[in-house]
């Protein structure tokens, strides 16, 4: 059986797991945090990196700090995971979806400026298989109308966008904020486990404050204050050192993660080229301004008949390919206070994206052989 999604073990996870144990330090803000939070900052650029619990905790962090208000509306992509929408909903955010690109499931930048009203506080792009959105383009639209960024990164470490500056810069790096994800399916992971990325240093001491539990405990173990107390809100956002002790050790092995997977996703994408072109499937779309960090290889059916066909075929052959998302603008709870929108490339997407396997041990001949026969 080849699963979608088998997690990779560098070698020192647990030699690093009992160093934290043995050092009497597990509960966060340790040895571990410091090294995987420098490393953020120093090979990605952002201005400030902190580890949280998860992907969702860092994105209700950017809520918090952009300081969502009821009524206050977001705009981001329907074709995302709920956690994107849920951290503004619990700040009171009205969401308003924007559809998918034709060419790829990110959100169309160019439909964007046509939901803004003077409610509007932010825009949240996701990268979806770790591939840009159109940074230049929403950034120019946040500035134009004096809005908030959220880079919705969870799917998109070690990938960059090149602007029209000719600057490369790594995706989490260009929004106000920024979220990451180590879930167990991505290309680097703690089980569970997210990153908040601070790139406007306006949002950098609130944000260590709101990590703390809303308190200025940090600045107190650094000697700044004499004693620390509660000075806003927060919540318990940051992380054991058993979950940074295990990322350190995926972290010091990213550069050989990557190598595997890209081999993966170029096997795919050559060896499957034709065969998608006789089938009218469409291949993964990665535009000339961003990189491509094989965090997922997608394929696009030309219907859903055609999409559950390849699904039972690998199943029958012992292997493991899913969908994805449902369009949030149909979902139950988006329903209850909203109407229907009519989205067609999201749920185009909904309807027809298939995921294949792609994890560091994968087979792919396997998969591939199987697709063609």
């Amino acid at each position: 059986m080849i699963p979608f999604n088998k997690p990779y073990l560098s070698g020192k996870e647990t030699l690093y797991i009992e160093d934290a144990v043995k050092s009497g330090k597990i509960s966060g803000n340790g040895k571990y945090t410091k090294l995987c939070q420098t490393f953020f900052e120093e090979k990605f650029g952002f201005k400030k990196s902190l580890l949280t619990t998860s992907c969702t905790d860092a994105l209700e962090m950017a809520a918090i700090l952009i300081n969502i208000q009821p009524g206050d509306e977001v705009i981001m992509p329907s074709y995302t995971f709920v956690s994107t929408p849920n951290a503004f909903v619990l700040r009171g955010a009205k969401i308003v979806f924007v559809d998918s690109r034709k060419d790829h499931p990110n959100m169309d930048e160019t439909k964007i400026e046509a939901l803004i009203t003077p409610k509007t506080k932010a825009i949240v792009p996701v990268h979806y298989a770790g591939v840009a959105c159109n940074m230049d383009v929403i950034m120019d639209i946040a500035h134009k109308h004096n809005l908030f960024v959220v880079e919705d990164a969870a799917q998109a470490i070690d990938s960059y966008y090149t602007g029209k500056d000719g600057i490369k810069r790594a995706l989490g790096s260009i929004g106000h904020l920024a979220a990451f994800s180590f879930h167990e399916t991505k290309n680097i992971i703690a089980g569970e486990g997210g990153l908040l990325a601070v790139n406007d240093e306006q949002f950098i001491n609130r944000a260590e404050i709101i990590w703390e539990k809303g308190t200025n405990r940090s600045s107190f173990f650094r000697g700044e204050v004499d004693k620390y107390g509660w000075v806003d809100i927060g919540s318990s956002f940051l992380p054991s050192e058993i979950i940074a002790a295990f990322l350190w050790a995926q972290l010091e092995n990213l550069e050989e993660i990557q190598k595997v997977r890209k081999a993966h996703w170029e096997n795919y994408n050559s060896r499957l080229s034709d065969w998608a072109k006789d089938n009218e499937i469409m291949m993964p779309e990665v535009s000339n301004y961003a990189t491509n960090n094989a965090h997922m290889f997608y394929l696009v059916c030309k219907s859903l008949e055609q999409r559950t066909q390849i699904i039972d075929k690998l199943k029958s052959n012992g292997i493991m390919a899913v969908f994805h998302y449902i369009s949030l603008h149909r979902s139950p709870f988006f329903l209850q206070s909203n109407e229907d929108k009519l989205l067609l490339e999201t749920d185009k997407y909904t309807d027809c994206l298939v995921r294949l396997p792609l994890f560091f041990e994968l087979d792919t001949e396997s998969v591939i052989t199987t697709l063609l026969k």
